[in-house]
């Protein structure tokens, strides 16, 4: 067998595929995310003077997309006048991913923003689906730079947890998608992604929100920064819980969430947890599919429509 898979990759070397390709093509035929051709990509031309471009990070899980991304764009789409919504995403490994595996494109930021050259757009406003100013957030600001002299105006709106009002407003949602589970014997815990940037103070500034609001069996962690899921456990130890509810603090529910989160591996959330004695829930849905969600993202794209026409 480990020749086999020696074989398969230095194969993938060759072809310059790398092991993630090798182990994302066998995730392909692991599971199903759902039926592709029930997304709205919105990549079509004919966009007018006006572009409202929601750009995000992206996922290849097909569901979550259409109602998570997908979501937020129909919203907005459905509050601004004379604006035409349309949709790019940052991760080119989703892109590709998706157009490999559902023969269905979507643009990257530089063909969105081409596009709408091209169309001849004069105003363009671009709303983030991100959660934070973070990378990514920082890698669209600095490509739109490029294209200063390419419209009359751009105006980039507010990520998802900016204002304290933000903060408040999202951990009161968060709260309530969860109240079914508080029974005095749950550890709710929301499963962040997590980043270096040094916004990712937010995780630590919602757990403080959410405690100021005396939601003191709520935790929030993250996959791949802090708090880690060694410190939530450290936190709930000891607090007389029977049970933990796992649910995710990100816009799409992907791949963190069904496998990082809820699959079967042995360093899952839901094993780690399970593992420690716990009964263990988990709760897949993405919060850009929460029509409270998505109506923070409205505000803030409106809010950027008003400050470009002052």
């Amino acid at each position: 067998m480990k020749k086999v898979l020696s074989i398969m990759l230095a194969l993938c070397l060759a072809l310059g595929l790398g092991f993630a390709a090798l182990a994302e093509e066998e995730d392909e035929e692991n599971y199903e995310t759902g039926d592709a051709t029930l997304d709205l990509v919105r990549n079509e031309d004919e966009i007018g003077e006006k572009e409202l471009l929601v750009v995000s990070f992206g996922t290849s899980f097909n569901d979550s997309r259409r109602l998570t991304i997908g979501g937020i764009e129909q919203a907005i789409d459905d509050a601004v006048e004379d604006y035409s919504v349309r949709r790019a995403f940052t991760a080119q490994i989703i892109i590709d991913h998706v157009e490999r595996r559902d023969g269905i494109h979507i643009d990257n930021m530089t063909e969105a923003l081409d596009r709408a050259v091209n169309n001849g757009v004069k105003v363009l406003v671009v709303q983030p689906t991100h959660l934070m100013h973070g990378f990514e957030y920082d890698d669209v600001v600095a490509e739109l730079a490029g294209y200063a002299d390419a419209f009359d105006q751009i105006v980039v709106a507010d990520p998802l947890l900016t204002s304290e009002e933000d903060f408040d407003r999202v951990a009161d949602i968060l709260i309530s998608l969860t109240k079914d589970y508080d029974d005095g014997k749950t550890a709710i815990v929301y499963m962040g992604h997590g980043t270096e940037h040094e916004y990712n103070k937010v995780y630590a500034q919602m757990q403080d929100v959410l405690a100021a609001k005396g939601a003191e069996n709520y935790y929030v962690g993250t996959v791949e920064a802090a708090p880690s899921v060694d410190d939530v456990l450290e936190a709930i130890k000891d607090k007389g819980y029977t049970r933990v509810v796992l649910r995710d603090m990100m816009v799409v529910c992907g791949d963190h969430a069904n496998n990082d989160m809820a699959g079967d591996e042995e360093d899952s959330w839901k094993s780690i947890f399970t593992a420690a004695g716990y009964d263990v829930e988990c709760v897949l849905e993405g919060l850009g599919q929460v029509p409270e969600i998505q109506a923070i993202y409205v505000e803030h794209a409106l809010a950027a429509i008003a400050q470009m026409e002052e």
